[in-house]
């Protein structure tokens, strides 16, 4: 699910670039299209189509972004790469009935701080 809607936000940025990339530019000259006049619509109707067809696929790259976004926040878990060093990592606990490891011995002027062996 989450393929094919990448695919589609994709598909909706391509789009979005060619877009703008063939608006007219008011300063630069930067853009690709908005050449002469004769062509099939007239700059104002080309502008106007332009316009809203820009409108459009952002307003739609900005809902898939943030419905992907969701999705990936779902499916985010906790996975285990390497079970082994989960199992080497994890403690062990003693076995019943054995008596319980001795408290490493303490320096008589620091608490708190173990004896070198």
């Amino acid at each position: 699910m989450i393929t094919f809607l990448l695919v589609i936000h994709g598909l909706i940025t391509l789009a979005l670039v060619a877009v703008i990339l063939l608006q007219r530019s008011e300063g630069g000259a930067l853009g690709i299209g908005g050449g002469g006049g004769g062509g099939l619509m007239t700059a104002r109707g080309a502008a106007n189509l332009l316009t809203r067809a820009t409108t459009i696929l952002a307003a739609l790259f900005i809902v898939m972004s943030i419905l992907l976004a969701v999705l990936a926040a779902g499916t985010n878990k906790a996975r285990v790469i390497d079970p082994t060093v989960a199992a080497k990592a994890a403690p062990v606990a003693p076995a019943p009935g054995a008596p319980a490891p001795a408290a490493p011995p303490q320096l008589p002027g620091l608490p708190g701080v173990p004896v070198a062996q």
